[in-house]
């Protein structure tokens, strides 16, 4: 017997991500040594206050129930978080909401907002979930070129004004995966008047908040004046307080979107196990310390890999945030072509940036998601790598 897929399975290939996970499996099968730089998954745990908590609420037998929804001790941690890290005030009852991490709400988000056929903005390259969001809802996705010689933002002038008519939302992500860009606040003001002109609901993810190096801080869209009248931001607890695993997150702004999304949340689950949300709301309230942690080792493993590839031959522009560097490939490769010989030939595995959209072909991304010294130890094979293969025809690399 057999099953016939609907035809909107057709839109769900993972083709490149499955094709390496499988490489890199063989490789490991024939006793070779591996690193992968591939996959975003935080491999540094919560801090032990976080990890403290959740054990001794795990031990409480009436703490087992379904919670339905974000507990008042939970979405009034991120109002708190909000108010004194980026200066935002959140009524937590209203602009606040919980959810199972924030891929949850960028994959269902656009089913509450968007037709088929309607248009949604996605930023190009990026993170694979935005594109998935969009064919769930059956919308036609609108690529948003992030090009260098933009600094890696969208130039919204480009977008054609029946483009911009027609859409129904706008995607963004800064600092961004997989460009580790950063926004500026005149950009965002850009944005919220481009949103308010054509009727547009602007929806940034901001997972990667914390993650910034340098000093830096990173704006939250809600920081600029008539942001919560034109859209929402997605945080998650995953890549700065290491909680991926515990897939908690939260939506913030506009309250009649959190209404209309919290419709379609009422029959999707049950909500987050109350440990997990009693751990996010301390590392929330008293989490200022187990950032800097995770931002000074995130920095030092930055630094380790652009020093190590500096020295085998390969300059790359060194990430200002988050957990990659997007790697612009030296000439004569493809992102494919580069990413296939580098895990063949060095046991190393980047993600190539075709993978997030067509404007990322050249690019590779790195995830600095090994200690330092596999870091260093990454950038000496890729640089024994380039000795041998990069004078070659790329497809002789794989």
């Amino acid at each position: 017997m057999s099953f016939e897929t609907a035809r909107r399975m057709q839109a769900f290939e993972t083709l490149v991500f499955s094709e390496l996970a499988k490489r890199k499996k063989d490789k490991i099968a024939r006793g070779e040594d591996v690193i992968d730089l591939s996959i975003g998954s935080p491999d540094l745990p919560p801090a032990p206050e976080v990890i403290a908590c959740l054990t001794r609420n795990i031990q409480d037998p009436a703490q087992y129930g379904y919670t339905l929804t974000g507990t008042d001790e939970f979405l009034e941690a991120v109002a708190v978080y909000y108010r004194k890290r980026f200066g935002v005030a959140l009524d937590p009852q209203t602009e606040v909401m919980m959810t199972m991490g924030s891929q949850d709400g960028l994959v269902h988000l656009p089913m509450v907002f968007a037709n088929p056929g309607d248009i949604i903005l996605v930023p190009d390259p990026g993170y694979t979930a935005y594109e998935t969001g969009v064919h769930m809802a059956e919308a036609a996705l609108y690529p948003l070129p992030l090009k260098k010689e933009n600094g890696f933002l969208p130039d919204l002038e480009a977008i054609p004004q029946e483009v911009a008519k027609r859409a129904k939302m706008m995607i963004l992500n800064f600092p961004g995966n997989p460009v580790p860009a950063l926004a500026s606040r005149t950009f965002f003001e850009q944005v919220v008047q481009f949103a308010k002109q054509y009727n547009i609901l602007v929806v940034h993810d901001f997972a990667y908040s914390e993650l910034v190096f340098g000093g830096q801080k990173a704006t939250s869209f809600l920081e600029v004046e008539g942001a919560k009248e034109v859209g929402v931001e997605f945080n998650s607890l995953s890549k700065s307080f290491n909680m991926a695993g515990c897939r908690i997150g939260y939506l913030v702004g506009n309250p009649e979107v959190l209404a209309a999304f919290g419709r379609l949340k009422s029959n999707l689950d049950y909500g987050v196990f109350l440990p997990i949300q009693k751990a996010a709301a301390l590392a929330l309230r008293e989490g200022r310390e187990l950032l800097a942690r995770s931002v000074k080792a995130y920095e030092a493993r930055r630094d380790a890999l652009v020093k190590g590839l500096a020295e085998a031959g390969w300059d790359i522009d060194p990430p200002q945030a988050t957990m990659f560097a997007w790697a612009e490939l030296p000439e004569g490769w493809t992102s494919r072509a580069f990413a296939y010989g580098l895990l063949e030939h060095a046991g190393v595995v980047v993600t190539p940036g075709d993978a997030f959209g067509k404007h990322g072909e050249g690019f590779v991304r790195i995830a600095l998601v090994q200690s330092e010294s596999r870091l260093s130890e990454a950038a000496r094979r890729i640089g024994d790598f380039l000795r041998v293969y990069g004078k070659m025809k790329t497809e002789q690399a794989y």
